[in-house]
This record gives C-alpha cells, structure tokens and sequence, in this order.
C-alpha cells in the first residue's frame, strides 16, 4: 500500500506542476502568460525533480509506465507489479490534472481558446503526421529511459539526488526533442489528464482528441522497451 500511494504521489506531483506551468503560460489572464516554451520545460524539469525526490525512496518514483515497463523489461523491476504501478500513476496523473483544473477555474473561463484549454491537459504535434509523430515519442522516451537505467544504477545512484539528473534529463528532451509532439515521454501524464478533460465541466472545451491519444501512450511504451534492449546490449 505504501509503494502504491507514493506512486499516486509522486505523479500527483508531477502533473501538479508540470500541467499546472503550461496553464500559467496558456490560459489568459495569469502572471505567466505568454512567458513562453522555455519556461513550460523548465517547469515540468521541475516537476519531475520534486516528484522523485519526495517519493524516491518510497516506491522508486518511476511516475511513469514507460519507466516501469522499461525497469521491467531490463530486469531491474519485477513484472508482476508493473499493473500495480500504472494504476496507481494513472490515478496520479488524474487528480493532479483535475487539481490544476480548479487552481486556475478563473482563467479557464477567461480562455477563449479551445486548443489551449485541452494544451494544458495532453499533448499534441505540432504538424499532424502519425509516423513521425509516434517516432517522436518513441525516441524521446528511449533517451529517457536508457538515461534513468544508468541514473538508476547500483554503481552510480546517488540516492535522492538521483531527482536532480532525472529532471534535468527531461529537461534538455523537451528542449531538444519536445518540439514536434509536446514530448508526452509518459503514458499516464498524457491519458490521465485526458481522461480529467473530457470529464471535467471546462467551460468552452473542446473534444479531448481521442483519435491521437494513442501515440503518446504506445510511443512511450515501444521506447521504453527498446531501451531496455539496448540497456542489456550495451557492455558498460
């Protein structure tokens, strides 16, 4: 029960921040609107960073499927919890958008824009293109997940500062590669605020775009095992 609860915890944490830093640019008439795409990845570094550090020592802070599936699939973590773990970062991811949701209710009303209002729950490309879009979460997740096995290292853990590279990792992937999708890199922060969108009473929404909802989850999950893969290939 407590590794369950630090992993609703932890991504309680991350959605928390991580969506809540793209409503503060978005959405109309707040202190950070406008402040642009480097502070959006700035904030969800962040995000990650105090979301493994609070629950690091607790559940491993995976916040994550694909980092789940991808601990999984190299041997570092037991198959048979990995249902336990995305369940409980899907209910994460949920509340966390759905908390984000109330903090700023007010400028949600304030926001004539549909796109930007679902923008602060899920993840969209840039130019619809399904391949490309689905290689884009494929490999910003694979350089997520092979750069979290070597953090997550017996030789190289740094136990709780093993919060600072990880955020800093994702970070330089949404400088880097975010660009053409948003970088989702994770199945529950894209599916649970999705799920809160198209339940939640947003004034002026729109649909919650469930036609490309799958590609921020599969992407992510293929990544993850590659890395895997190549994490057991590689000599070092």
């Amino acid at each position: 029960m407590e590794v369950f609860i630090g992993e609703v915890l932890g991504t309680f944490i991350l959605i928390a921040l991580g969506a809540g830093v793209v409503a503060n640019v978005v959405l109309s008439k707040t202190g950070g609107n406008d402040s642009g795409y480097i502070v959006i990845t700035w904030g969800w570094g962040i995000a990650v960073f105090v979301a493994v550090f609070i629950t690091g020592t607790v559940s491993g802070a995976h916040i994550n499927p694909a980092v789940t599936v991808g601990l999984a699939a190299s041997g570092q973590f037991p198959w048979e919890q990995v249902p336990l773990y995305i369940a409980a970062q899907l209910i994460g991811a949920f509340l966390g958008a759905v908390s984000v949701w109330f903090h700023y209710k007010d400028h949600f009303d304030a926001t004539e824009d549909a796109d930007a209002k679902l923008g602060v729950f899920s993840t969209a490309p840039a130019i619809p293109n399904t391949i490309n879009n689905l290689y884009s979460e494929i490999f910003g997740t694979f350089i997520l997940v092979l750069g979290v096995l070597h953090i997550a290292a017996p030789e190289v853990g740094l136990g709780s500062i093993d919060a600072l590279p990880v955020g800093l990792l994702v970070f330089g992937i949404g400088m880097s590669l975010g660009g053409t999708t948003g970088y989702a890199i994770n199945p529950a922060r894209d599916l649970g605020p999705r799920i809160a969108h198209a339940l939640l009473p947003i004034e002026g929404k729109r649909s919650s775009n469930w036609g490309y909802a799958w590609v921020p989850v599969l992407g992510p999950l293929l990544g993850a095992v590659i890395a895997a893969m190549v994490y057991r290939l590689l000599p070092f």
